[in-house]
């Protein structure tokens, strides 16, 4: 990892000491293609982990999955979203499986402990073990599997299962984020997520497209543009899907009124895109996406115990504020985010402050 493609993008102080700095990568991209904005090197190549599960999901609703098999559009936000595995959740998510013939057994994205620490605490106190369903990614695989059967392919056959880079779905997952983040598939490197299935490193002005194509979906197909419409529409109307209690990418889209989509990822990563017209009449969409370089995970001050670090929403607000896209009551309602917050020590006594420190680049 070549560190001069970030630059500092968040600050701790202590007293009157900068005392840690966090360093950072942003894009941001018209639908057209135009970089608009950026600060370090928007040509970074990574990981986007679960900033991709929109896509992922992508090329099943274009297919006509939803149709096929009668999702609503609550059950069609799980599908993109890393839910914090609550009841409600756990409810939507068998609902899906339900009605595509999915078992929770077929499942490999593995076990881990729900984010949703109220939900986490109330099966400690039942005696409930979490199971696959719980996991925050069972949607996404829900969804891998269910398109799989709909096209008629086995979801293992001859040693390959659904997560295999190899096979169809995850064949035509990969074309589809190759078009419509214009970038050649030869180039796109694969990795194994966390939950297993293959996951995409792109330059991070690619993704930015992406994200921007998807809340204005101009100049592709009508079954393309009518997916995309569908996926924003579901995440817009249902953002406890993408998330749940206390979570990030919920709060703001649930601030933004149908503005902005947000889906944050693993090790540091976020993508977001603000709407059409919505800094001013007649402004096109913005995709936005960026990289904390440490990963975020420091594990101090993270508001409301955020599983995936602290630097991330408060550097998504400040972008958001550059760019003139939240109003100042907006931001006052997602204040425990940031963009600013003190540093307090474990008697709750303020000692310094946490900031971002960065100014975007505009492209003239």
């Amino acid at each position: 990892m070549n560190s001069n493609f970030y630059q500092p993008i968040f600050q701790l102080t202590r007293g009157n000491i900068v005392e840690s700095v966090h360093f950072g990568a942003i894009a941001i991209m018209d639908s057209s293609g135009k970089l608009v904005a950026w600060y370090g090197d928007p040509e970074l190549v990574t990981f986007t982990r679960s900033s991709g599960k929109p896509f992922q999901a992508l090329p099943f609703i274009e297919s006509g999955g939803m149709e096929y098999f009668g999702l609503t559009l609550q059950e069609v936000a799980l599908l993109c979203g890393s839910h914090s595995g609550t009841d409600e959740h756990l409810a939507v998510v068998r609902s899906i499986q339900k009605k595509t013939g999915v078992s929770e057994e077929d499942l490999l994205c593995g076990i881990h402990t729900p984010y949703s620490r109220a939900t986490a605490e109330a099966m400690r106190e039942r005696g409930e073990k979490s199971t696959p369903n719980r996991h925050n990614c069972s949607g996404k695989h829900t969804g891998m599997i269910a398109f799989s059967r709909m096209l008629g392919y086995p979801v293992e056959a001859g040693g390959m299962t659904y997560i295999d880079k190899n096979h169809p779905v995850q064949i035509k997952i990969m074309a589809l984020m190759a078009d419509i983040c214009n970038f050649p598939l030869e180039k796109i490197q694969i990795g194994t997520d966390g939950c297993s299935a293959p996951n995409f490193a792109l330059p991070l002005q690619n993704t930015a497209l992406a994200f921007a194509r998807l809340c204005q979906p101009d100049g592709i197909s009508k079954e393309r543009a009518d997916a995309c419409k569908l996926i924003t529409n579901a995440m817009h109307s249902y953002p406890e899907m993408i998330g749940g209690p206390d979570n990030f990418d919920t709060d703001l889209m649930q601030v933004g009124r149908g503005r902005i989509i947000c889906k944050g990822g693993a090790e540091g990563f976020q993508a977001f895109a603000i709407m059409p017209g919505t800094i001013k009449p007649g402004s096109p969409a913005l995709g936005i996406a960026f990289k904390v370089s440490d990963g975020d995970l420091k594990g101090h001050n993270r508001p409301y115990g955020d599983p995936t670090g602290y630097v991330r929403p408060a550097v998504t607000l400040e972008i958001l504020r550059q760019l003139g896209a939240l109003d100042k009551a907006d931001l006052e309602k997602l204040a425990r985010f940031g963009p600013e917050f003190p540093v307090e020590n474990l008697r709750k006594l303020k000692v310094g402050w946490a900031s971002p420190c960065f100014k975007l680049v505009y492209n003239q």
